[in-house]
């Protein structure tokens, strides 16, 4: 596996840190990783190597506000004064045809947001439409941004989102059990300085916002191609997508809006990140198995 790291200036001017992975052979194939809250693109670095290893390139940028991307003398954690989801997606749309450039005429996997652009997307530890308790989050949320303006830190959305997916494994060891059953994982998580802060009011209500207001309407969901092959993997103990309902739920949503190669696994006794698990070894094949499918009929 040999790095291919970069910068990637964002339309506007954002400086983005893309961790690049490539193989020691020919390419076939490109998969791009988007990852998660509070945590950074290095970490996939071992996915990497398996999928460098079946011969395909992998990029894996840090968002704005997370590992090498936040600015010098900032804290973690602040992505945009307004509209940042938005700002998100169109990152990851940039350094998707950044990468179509780098890598003229192979297919890519993963981008969700500009389905025409990617060849089969992995959708891992999500979830369907809000329940009533995330709505409510969201009016919670406006009224923490009210008293700490978007650019606070919110120690109370903080406790109703880590802290209570982690009460769900009561009694705990760290304030992440409910990330892995892997206690050296969940350890290497605690100690990495750049996983687990808290992130901007204004981060949370955009997201709630997006999740409740656009993700889940229909019409979103009809621009989808039909065709677009979608994985989605989670593990029946994930807090987030409520041990699985909220994942059969969206597999629901996606069957409704017409996607015929749609498919779904749940992983027994996992937990929130499926590629740090104590089974990540099958995790892994089966997302191998995915992007070689979708590459090699594209």
């Amino acid at each position: 596996m040999k790095d291919a790291s970069f910068t990637q200036s964002t339309s506007d001017g954002v400086a983005l840190f893309v961790h690049g992975f490539l193989p020691e052979g020919r390419t076939t194939g490109v998969v791009q990783i988007v990852h998660g809250m509070a945590e950074h693109g290095a970490r996939y670095a071992r996915l990497a190597k398996a999928l460098t290893d079946a011969g395909f390139a992998v990029y894996a940028h840090d968002q704005r506000g997370h590992g090498k991307s936040i600015p010098r003398g900032h804290a973690p954690g602040h992505v945009a004064v307004r509209d940042s989801f938005g700002a998100l997606v169109r990152d990851c749309h940039e350094l998707n045809r950044a990468l179509a450039n780098r890598h003229p005429g192979l297919p890519i996997a993963m981008l969700f947001q500009h389905p025409k652009d990617i060849v089969g997307c992995i959708l891992s530890a999500s979830n369907g439409a809000p329940s009533l308790v995330a709505r409510g989050g969201r009016l919670l949320t406006r009224a923490e941004k009210i008293r700490l303006g978007g650019l606070g830190k919110s120690p109370v959305l903080h406790k109703l989102s880590f802290a209570d997916f982690n009460s769900k494994f009561a009694p705990t060891r760290t304030e992440a059990d409910w990330l892995s059953r892997d206690t050296a994982e969940v350890d290497k998580y605690v100690a990495d300085p750049l996983c687990g802060f808290e992130v901007d009011v204004q981060l949370w209500l955009d997201l709630l916002d997006a999740l409740d207001l656009s993700l889940h309407i229909p019409s979103n969901q009809a621009r989808i191609p039909k065709d677009l092959p979608i994985f989605l993997l989670a593990g029946d103990r994930d807090p987030v997508g409520e041990n699985g309902r909220g994942v059969r739920r969206l597999y629901d949503e996606y069957r409704r809006a017409g996607i015929s190669d749609l498919s779904i696994t749940l992983y027994p006794g996992g937990r929130h990140e499926m590629l740090n698990e104590t089974n990540r070894d099958q995790v892994t094949s089966d997302i191998l198995g995915f992007v070689s499918r979708v590459t090699a009929s594209a």
